[in-house]
């Protein structure tokens, strides 16, 4: 994924993860609905945009690998 310069506000995600639900397992779906509650650092909105940004056209590959980043996302987030 390139770099973006562009920062997500918290409903940028949100609506990003509504339009990608659908494609998410739901059990991820609600972890990062349970992580998006919480206030995040603009480093965590803008990351977490960009794995749920088109991942509905990803590979089987690629999906694995973003679902594995937003739950670790998720797991470190509700350790603090």
């Amino acid at each position: 994924m390139g770099e973006c310069r562009l920062d997500h506000s918290t409903n940028d995600v949100l609506n990003k993860l509504a339009e990608q639900t659908p494609f998410l397992p739901q059990a991820l779906t609600g972890q990062l609905n349970g992580l998006l509650a919480e206030p995040l650092s603009q480093e965590t909105l803008n990351e977490l945009f960009h794995l749920l940004k088109k991942y509905d056209l990803a590979t089987p590959e690629e999906r694995s690998r973003r679902e594995e980043k937003m739950a670790m996302l998720a797991a470190q987030q509700g350790q603090k």
